[in-house]
């Protein structure tokens, strides 16, 4: 399709489908974000379309029933996601301060080596296995490690600082 053909077909097309795109959704905003994002698309696929498989009115209008497919699906995939959040009030950003703070104090409390193997272990999830391997250390002296850094934190959380 060329440029004055292009030109054309929005000329003669864009109200109409700007109409159908207004009563199948009942929003005349996205219904003007849907027209741009259907033409948009036209222009940059038009070296594809072929007059042969239909007018170039239908193609178009292929196009934007695509595009209000997947509005679709994107907006029935978001109302599933706000559904299995809480419906509740919203998260209290202070909440877990005093449990993090107490962590972290229990955390300084171990030694570098320990700390190190922590971190390694549950904030990047590595295995023990794995620890060792990026430590270039001994399975038996990380799994030990780890081990009684765990203890000490454990011990430091219940009773306090030791």
């Amino acid at each position: 399709m060329r440029d004055d053909e292009f030109e054309r077909l929005y000329a003669a097309e864009a109200q109409g489908l700007f109409a159908f795109l207004a009563y199948r959704t009942g929003d005349r905003v996205l219904a003007e974000d849907l027209l741009g994002d259907a033409f948009e698309r036209a222009l940059r696929s038009r070296v594809r379309y072929d007059r042969r498989r239909g007018s170039a009115k239908t193609w178009l209008y292929a196009i934007a029933l695509n595009l209000l497919r997947d509005h679709a699906r994107r907006a029935a995939a978001e109302g599933r996601a706000y559904e299995r959040a809480d419906a509740g009030e919203p998260p209290d950003p202070f909440a877990g301060v005093e449990q993090r703070d107490e962590l972290n104090r229990a955390l300084a409390g171990l030694a570098p080596e320990e700390r190190e193997a922590i971190a390694l272990r549950f904030g990047a999830e590595l295995t023990v296995p794995e620890i060792a391997e990026v430590l270039g250390q001994p399975l038996t002296t990380v799994e030990g490690r780890v081990y009684r850094a765990l203890r000490k934190l454990r011990a430091s959380l219940v009773n306090g600082p030791c």
